[in-house]
């Protein structure tokens, strides 16, 4: 048996007794801000207990004893000492419950975000890689539950998910995306993690939105987003709308998959910021039900789904700030004729330094606002959204996100500028 084949057997142990969630695209952004809120919010819980009690040493005053059963002991990370690398998953399935929200236009499972999520060994960095949907790979043969063989060609990265996806299971489309990935990176895949998006705007709204500075007015009919530029607290709607804006009549939205992406990011970044901002001590009950809507809508390997694991993971990242959190996508280039992308040099040198767990020094070069098609809009492309400011991340160097523990959702508004 091959690495990959005892790998998709692994995946497919793991998923069999997981339930059968549908996805939608984008739901990779829920659990990546679920990870922050874990390894994050969680620490910034702990960093405003500590130093509130008044606290003595009085031991040589209390006569000792033989403890009847073991200390407590902190948390411990089963995988303390390694990098982990999860593969984050979602899809434009539109069954069941998913229909209502996306239409029922679109069958089968296809693939239209993935994320590498790269924990460093030490646990000081986590990257987090997106990978086009129309990258051109070869697509890895995969098997399904029932012993179906699935044979893969060359074409774009989604079709993975896609023949992994032909019988409506996550699991069996997880195991073809993650064949093709380890084929493609030669980075094992430790984790993986397929979002249910019908329940993203109640994660939304849960946490009482999410604050973005639109920098240009949007008007999308496809996407049935309206919204005047400046700073907005989109509610659940408007944010699943935003996360599946690809083309529109006005507001700078280029029709390109690619620019899709560095709006996704940006999305991500600021639900991993609101969490942050969140006062865990007093705003309980909002956390409580995004986590509630989070855990609901995922389907997942059993380890990664393991509370006693996540907590030791967490504890490891104790020290990790959002300061430690950097995106970045595959570095591509189009094909002759623009409609799809291929791999650079530089995506190499990206899947060395995460084989070798090394801070990742190249990202893609641009966004594609302009280079492939402006969609409806006559005017030149350029990113229809922010976080906390008007000026965009810079294009072609890995995006640090910034720091921000504490920033109310007002204060993370109020740094809105429209020119």
């Amino acid at each position: 048996m091959t690495a990959s084949s005892r790998e998709a057997a692994a995946v497919r142990r793991h998923g069999a007794r997981q339930p059968g969630h549908p996805v939608l695209r984008f739901g990779a952004l829920v659990v990546v801000a679920a990870v922050g809120f874990l390894t994050v919010g969680y620490l910034e819980l702990v960093s405003r207990i500590e130093g509130q009690f008044d606290t003595r040493d009085n031991s040589s005053l209390v006569n000792e004893i033989t403890p009847t059963a073991a200390a407590t002991t902190e948390p411990g990370d089963a995988s303390a000492g390694s990098a982990l690398n999860i593969l984050l998953m979602g899809s434009d399935d539109r069954s069941g419950e998913n229909g209502v929200i996306g239409g029922t236009d679109a069958g089968g499972m296809r693939n239209d975000t993935t994320i590498l999520l790269h924990i460093s060994a030490d646990r000081t960095r986590v990257e987090l890689v997106s990978i086009p949907r129309d990258l051109q790979v070869q697509v890895s043969d995969c098997t399904l539950f029932d012993g179906t063989k699935v044979k893969g060609w060359y074409g774009d990265f989604n079709i993975a998910f896609s023949n992994g996806g032909k019988q409506g299971d996550a699991a069996e489309a997880a195991a073809c995306a993650i064949n093709t990935v380890q084929d493609l990176t030669g980075i094992p895949i430790d984790h993986w993690a397929v979002v249910d998006f019908a329940g993203f705007e109640s994660m939304v709204d849960a946490i009482g939105g999410i604050p973005m500075c639109i920098t240009q007015d949007i008007s999308s009919k496809k996407a049935n987003l309206y919204i005047d530029a400046g700073p907005h607290l989109l509610n659940g709607q408007q944010a699943l709308a935003y996360a599946r804006l690809r083309t529109a009549e006005s507001g700078g939205v280029s029709g390109s998959d690619l620019q899709r992406i560095t709006r996704q990011q940006e999305l991500l970044r600021q639900t991993m910021r609101t969490l942050m901002g969140k006062n865990l001590l007093t705003d309980t009950a909002e956390i409580t039900q995004f986590v509630k809507a989070m855990a609901g809508s995922m389907t997942m390997d059993e380890q990664l789904g393991d509370l006693t694991y996540l907590e030791g993971l967490a504890w490891s990242l104790r020290g990790l700030s959002i300061d430690d959190v950097t995106f970045a996508t595959v570095p591509w280039e189009y094909t002759s004729d623009f409609l799809n992308v291929v791999a650079t040099d530089d995506a190499a040198t990206m899947w060395q330094e995460l084989r070798d767990d090394t801070p990742l020094t190249v990202d893609a070069k641009g966004d594609a606002s302009s280079a492939w098609d402006t969609g409806h809009d006559n005017t030149t492309a350029t990113p229809a959204a922010t976080g906390a400011s008007s000026s965009a991340a810079p294009s072609g160097s890995a995006t640090d996100a910034s720091s921000t523990a504490g920033e109310s959702t007002d204060d993370l508004l109020a740094q809105c500028t429209v020119q």
